[in-house]
C-alpha cells in the first residue's frame, strides 16, 4: 500500500506539473513564431505588392502587404496561419492576382517584422487595422476576407462584426480549445487556455455569403471542425472538401481555382 500511496503521488505531481507547463507554454505552441526577419515584397520576389506599417489601437505596429485591385475588382483581405510569414505564401496568390483580384495581406503582431506579442485580442486588433486600411481604398462589399488554418478564427471575428463582401475559410475550426482538446485529451485544456478563438460562437454573426475549404486528411485541424462550423452557419454557404487534401497543400488540389469561381460568381 505505502508503494501504491507514494505512486499515485509521483503520478499526481508530474500531472501538475505538466498542466502548469502546458499553462504557461501554451502561447508558444499556438503562435509559433517563425525566426524570419522583415522582408521587403521586392526582397521576396513580389514586386507587385507594396507594404505599408498600419498602427494598432493598443499601439502596436504591423504590417500589410498591399496589390492594390484592378478597377471593379474585389480585394482578399487574408490572415494567415499560426506558422506562416508573408514573404512564404504570397506566391499562391499569383493566379488571383493575374485576374485583377487585389490582396492585403496582414503579418501578425510578433511576426516578421511586426511589433508586439501574438494573443487572441492582439491578432483581432491587427485584423481590426488592416481592415481599416482595407475599407479606406475599398468599399466594403469589395472585401473578401480570407482565413486559413488559424487565421479561420480571425476571419471570422472580423465578418461577424465589420461589413465585408463575402468569407472564405481555408482548414477552420470550431475552437482552438476543440483542436486543443483533441490533442490533449489528457488535460483540462478547455479550462486553461487564454486563446480559443470561438468561431462557434461568432459564425452565428456572419451573413455574407460563405465557402470553407477543408482536406479530408488534414492531421492538424480534422476535417470533422470544418464541417461542425459549417453546419453552424447561414445560408449561403458552400462547402469543398478535397479528398487528398492535407493542411498546408490545398491550392495543390484546386483550392485557389475554387475560391476564384466563389469570388468571381459572389461579385459578379
Amino acid at each position: 500500500m505505502t508503494v501504491l500511496k507514494w505512486l499515485l503521488i509521483v503520478i499526481s505531481i508530474g500531472y501538475a506539473g505538466g498542466l502548469v507547463a502546458l499553462f504557461f507554454a501554451q502561447r508558444s505552441f499556438l503562435f509559433p513564431v517563425p525566426t524570419v526577419a522583415r522582408t521587403s515584397p521586392q526582397q521576396a520576389g513580389f514586386g507587385e505588392a507594396e507594404e505599408h506599417v498600419m498602427d494598432t489601437a493598443d499601439g502596436e505596429k504591423v504590417i500589410v502587404w498591399h496589390v492594390p485591385a484592378k478597377p471593379g475588382h474585389p480585394v482578399v483581405l487574408y490572415f494567415h496561419g499560426n506558422g506562416d510569414f508573408l514573404a512564404g505564401f504570397f506566391g499562391r496568390f499569383h493566379d488571383l492576382i493575374a485576374d485583377g483580384i487585389g490582396v492585403v495581406a496582414l503579418s501578425y503582431r510578433g511576426y516578421a517584422g511586426s511589433s508586439g506579442q501574438p494573443s487572441e485580442r492582439g491578432l483581432l486588433s491587427d485584423a481590426a487595422a488592416a481592415y481599416a486600411f482595407a475599407v479606406a481604398r475599398y468599399d466594403a462589399a469589395r472585401i473578401v476576407a480570407w482565413g486559413f488554418s488559424l487565421g479561420t478564427g480571425v476571419a471570422v471575428a472580423l465578418a461577424a462584426d465589420r461589413p465585408v463582401g463575402r468569407l472564405i475559410l481555408e482548414a477552420p475550426y470550431t475552437s482552438t480549445a476543440d483542436v486543443a482538446a483533441s490533442l490533449f485529451w489528457f488535460m483540462p485544456v478547455r479550462f486553461v487556455m487564454r486563446d480559443q478563438f470561438r468561431s462557434d460562437e461568432r459564425i452565428g454573426r456572419v451573413t455574407v455569403p460563405l465557402l470553407i475549404m477543408h482536406g479530408e486528411r488534414d492531421p492538424a485541424i480534422p476535417i470533422r471542425f470544418g464541417e461542425r462550423l459549417f453546419s453552424l452557419a447561414h445560408e449561403p454557404k458552400q462547402f469543398v472538401r478535397f479528398p487528398e487534401g492535407g493542411h498546408e497543400n490545398l491550392q495543390n488540389f484546386g483550392a485557389i481555382e475554387t475560391a476564384r469561381h466563389f469570388i468571381n460568381a459572389v461579385s459578379g
